[in-house]
C-alpha cells in the first residue's frame, strides 16, 4: 500500500519539531502517579546504569568517575531536552573503541573537546533537520558494526578478565593486541579469574532463574564484598584510580587551538556519526516497545546539548543507549522525569557513598563489559540476514570485518555504500518496460483480464503504433535497460506510446532517457506520446525539455493511440 500526502497539507512547524518531549508531557497533566511510576522507574535505570558506567569509561582508557559524570549530565540532559519520552542516555559501549582510540592519539583534553565539537555537530545536524535521513542506515550495517564493536570490547577487556601482565602498553588494534595478550597468557592471576568469572556467572543465573533483579550491581556489590572479606590481591577502582571524588567537578573548557580542533576533528565527526544511529536507533526501538514516536531532529539537538555539558564537565561521549532505554520502558516509566531522576539517583551515589566504589574489583567491572558485549552481538538478526540473501550477507561481513580490523568510520560508510549498491539493484530489477495489450475481445478474455476493457478493432488495428508501458521507479539504476528497449522500439514503428501510470517517481536521469529517445525518434519522423503521467513527473519532464512539440501529452493509452491513428 502507498500513502500519499495530501495535497493542503502542512509542514510541522519549529515548534513542532523541536519541542521536547518533557514540555509536551508536563501539558498533558503530570499527576502524583506519573512521579511515582517515574521514580521507581528512574531508580530501576540508575542500579542497571551504576555499574555500567563506571565499565564503560575504564574500558574507554578514561577514569571511573568521568563515566559517571557522563551518566548524570549528559543522561540529564538528554531527557529533559529530548524527543522521546523514554530515552536513557549515557555512556555506551559503543563508543568504547573511538574513544580509546582518541585518548591514545590525542589525551583526555582531546577526548574532551572533540566530544564539544561532536556535541555542536549534532545540534546543528538536528536543526538542519537531517536525523530523518540517518534512520536510512541499511539493517545489516547496524547488526555488523554492533557485532564487530562487541569484538572489539571483549578483546578489550581480556587483560582485566585474567588478570595479565603484559611487558608494555597494550595495543588498540585488534591484530596488534592479540599477539600481546598471547604473549602474556603466561602471567594470568587466579584471584582475579575467579572474582571475574564469578561476576559472569551471577549476572548469568541471576537473568535465568530472578530477571527482575539488577543481576549487573548484585555481582558487582558481591563480589567486592567477597574480595574485601577474603582479602583477595585484586585490582580495585581504589588501588587503580585512587576512589571516586564525592561531587561534581565545576565545568571548564578544554584547551583550545586551531591546530588542535583540526586534529581532533576526525573523532569529532565519527563521534557525531554514531552518536546520531545509535541514540536514534535506541529511540526507535522504544517507540517499538510504546507506541509512542519521537522527534528524531529535536533528539539530535538534545543529543548534541548533552555532550558539549558533558565534554565541559569532564565526561565523554553522550548518546542514547539501548539496554537501559529498553529497562526505562520495562520499569513502567511514564515519560522524561524518569531519565531525569535516574541521573539524579547516580548523583546521590556520587555525593554520599563514592567511598564504596573504592573497593570494586576491575575484573568485576571487566566481567559486566563481558556480558554486554554478548548481548550486543544480535545473534538471530545474524543468522536470518546470513540466509536471507547474499546480497545482505555481504554487507553484513564486510561492515563486520571492517569495523574489527579497520575502522568503525570506515566500516559504516562502506556498509552503507555497499547496501545503497544493493538497493539499486533491487530496484532496476523491480523496474520494467512491456507491451501493453489493454484491448482484448471479450469472448477471449478469463479470470486474468477481469479489468481490462473490451477490443477496439480501431485502436488494435494500426500495426505502426507501439504501445509500451513502464512500471516501477524509472530511476538511473534502470536508465540504460529501459533506454535500449525504446531505442529499438522508435526505430521499426511510426508512433509510439508509451504509458507512465504505473511509475511512482523518475529521475533526471530516466528523464534525460526519454528526452533522447524522444529527439531520436523526432529525426525518424516518429511521433511520441506520453500518457499517464502526474503532475510531479510532468513537472519533472518539463524541466528536462519534454514538452510538445518534441513529445504529446495525453491522459490514458486509449486516447493516445486514436490520436496517433487519425495524425
Amino acid at each position: 500500500m502507498t500513502l500519499h500526502t495530501a495535497p493542503n497539507s502542512v509542514e510541522p512547524t519549529f515548534a513542532e519539531l523541536f519541542t521536547p518531549k518533557l514540555a509536551t508531557v508536563l501539558r498533558g497533566g503530570y499527576t502524583l502517579r506519573n512521579l511515582r511510576a517515574d521514580a521507581v522507574a528512574g531508580l530501576t535505570v540508575a542500579i542497571v546504569a551504576l555499574p555500567l558506567s563506571m565499565a564503560i569509561a575504564i574500558a574507554s582508557g578514561a577514569s571511573p568517575a568521568q563515566g559517571l559524570y557522563t551518566a548524570i549530565i549528559g543522561g540529564f540532559l538528554v531527557s529533559a531536552l529530548g524527543g522521546s519520552r523514554f530515552q536513557i542516555g549515557g555512556p555506551a559501549g559503543a563508543f568504547i573503541v573511538l574513544v580509546a582510540a582518541t585518548v591514545q592519539a590525542h589525551g583526555m583534553d582531546g577526548l574532551l573537546l572533540a566530544t564539544v565539537l561532536s556535541g555542536i555537530m549534532l545540534v546543528a545536524v538536528g536543526f538542519l533537520r537531517l536525523g530523518t535521513y540517518i534512520k536510512f542506515i541499511p539493517y545489516p550495517v547496524t547488526v555488523g558494526f554492533t557485532a564487530g564493536i562487541a569484538v572489539i570490547i571483549f578483546a578489550s577487556q581480556v587483560k582485566d578478565l585474567l588478570g595479565l601482565s603484559l611487558s608494555g602498553v597494550e595495543p588498540g588494534p585488534l591484530l596488534d593486541k592479540l599477539p600481546v595478550l598471547w604473549a602474556g597468557l603466561g602471567t594470568a592471576d587466579t584471584p582475579t579469574i575467579i572474582v571475574a568469572g564469578a561476576t559472569i556467572a551471577t549476572i548469568a543465573m541471576l537473568k535465568h532463574y530472578r530477571p527482575h533483579w539488577p543481576g549487573m550491581l548484585v555481582a558487582v556489590a558481591g563480589t567486592a564484598v567477597a574480595a574485601v572479606v577474603l582479602d583477595m590481591p585484586v585490582a580495585t577502582i581504589g588501588t587503580q584510580f585512587g576512589g571516586i571524588p564525592a561531587g561534581l567537578p565545576m565545568p571548564s573548557l578544554p584547551e583550545i587551538s586551531i591546530a588542535k580542533i583540526l586534529a581532533v576533528l576526525p573523532s569529532a565527526v565519527a563521534f557525531t556519526l554514531l552518536g546520531s544511529i545509535e541514540s536514534l536507533l535506541s529511540a526507535v526501538v522504544a517507540d517499538g516497545m510504546t507506541g509512542r514516536r519521537h522527534r528524531s531532529n529535536c533528539e539530535l539537538v538534545a543529543q548534541g546539548a548533552a555532550n558539549i555539558a558533558s565534554g565541559l564537565f569532564g565526561g565523554i561521549c553522550v548518546t542514547g543507549t539501548i539496554a537501559r532505554t529498553a529497562t526505562n520502558v520495562r520499569a513502567g516509566a511514564h515519560g522524561p522525569v524518569a531519565g531525569m531522576l535516574h541521573a539524579l539517583f547516580l548523583l546521590v551515589f556520587v555525593l554520599v557513598a563514592a567511598p564504596l566504589a573504592s573497593f570494586i574489583p576491575l575484573a568485576s567491572l571487566a566481567g559486566v563489559l563481558a556480558v554486554v558485549a554478548w548481548n550486543m552481538v544480535e545473534k538471530p538478526e545474524i543468522s536470518a540476514l546470513l540466509r536471507s540473501s547474499r546480497g545482505d550477507a555481504a554487507v553484513l561481513l564486510v561492515t563486520f570485518l571492517l569495523t574489527i580490523f579497520r575502522d568503525l568510520t570506515e566500516a559504516i560508510v562502506v556498509g552503507f555504500a555497499l547496501g545503497s549498491v544493493l538497493f539499486i539493484h533491487r530496484m532496476s530489477k523491480a523496474t520494467a518496460i512491456e507491451k501493453h495489450m489493454p484491448f482484448v475481445p471479450e469472448d477471449r478474455a478469463d479470470s486474468s483480464n477481469g479489468g481490462r476493457k473490451p477490443y477496439d478493432e480501431a485502436a488494435a488495428g494500426n500495426p505502426d503504433v507501439a504501445v509500451y508501458r513502464i512500471s516501477g521507479a524509472f530511476f538511473f539504476g534502470a536508465a540504460a535497460s529501459i533506454a535500449t528497449v525504446l531505442d529499438q522500439i522508435a526505430d521499426t514503428h511510426r508512433a509510439l506510446v508509451i504509458d507512465f501510470s504505473a511509475v511512482p517517481f523518475l529521475d533526471s536521469t530516466a528523464a534525460n532517457t526519454i528526452e533522447g529517445m524522444a529527439h531520436k525518434a523526432a529525426r525518424k519522423n516518429v511521433e511520441v506520446y506520453l500518457t499517464g503521467t502526474t503532475h510531479d513527473i510532468r513537472r519533472d519532464l518539463f524541466a528536462q525539455g519534454i514538452k510538445p512539440p518534441l513529445v504529446h501529452y495525453a491522459r490514458r493509452i486509449e486516447d493516445a493511440v486514436r490520436k496517433a491513428g487519425a495524425e
